[in-house]
């Protein structure tokens, strides 16, 4: 009976080896860590990873995707127009959102505590939906873009001077 029991197991033992083997028909002959080139690179194209020399996946380090980017524009008083001088970086950021279609960005509109709270939510929103706009013209997908007005809830600076308002009067990009 002892001699089954060590029989058995060692037949056990050389099915569970025997499995664990690659097939040649798999098309992965030879090392067990290294995957299929051409589903490692399906998959690097979609997800953002790439091959380094010595075939380990890296994440992306495009330069134009590592620049520090601002994310603030500002605004004029009592206005939600986009000054010119920032239609540049706007369009920066609408290059990294279009090189990378899993980007999302939440505009958040913001006032200063000049006027009602109804009208300053109303102004944060025109201010975010300028710059939504400015986006989708330079090709962002309007999936990727939200938008939401806080008005003078979250100000940025407190204070009653202009120095604090100028501050405040602003569309914040938070990128996800």
């Amino acid at each position: 009976m002892e001699r089954f029991k060590f029989g058995l197991i060692g037949l056990l033992v050389l099915v569970l080896s025997g499995c664990a083997t690659p097939s040649s028909k798999s098309g992965n002959v030879g090392n067990n860590s290294s995957m299929d080139s051409s589903v490692v690179s399906d998959t690097a194209a979609t997800y953002g990873v790439g091959m380094d020399s010595n075939n380990n996946l890296e994440a992306m380090s495009d330069d134009s995707m590592s620049q520090d980017l601002e994310t603030i524009i500002y605004f004029d008083f009592d206005r939600s127009d986009l000054r010119p001088e920032y239609d540049a970086l706007i369009s920066a950021h609408a290059f990294n959102m279009n090189a990378n279609t899993l980007l999302t960005v939440r505009l958040e509109g913001h006032a200063d505590e000049r006027g009602s709270r109804e009208y300053n939510i109303g102004l944060g929103e025109r201010r975010a939906q300028a710059v939504r706009r400015m986006l989708l013209l330079n090709g962002v997908a309007p999936a990727q873009i939200t938008t939401v007005s806080f008005g003078e809830e979250r100000p940025n600076s407190y204070g009653s001077d202009e120095s604090s308002y100028t501050q405040n009067r602003r569309v914040e990009l938070v990128i996800n």
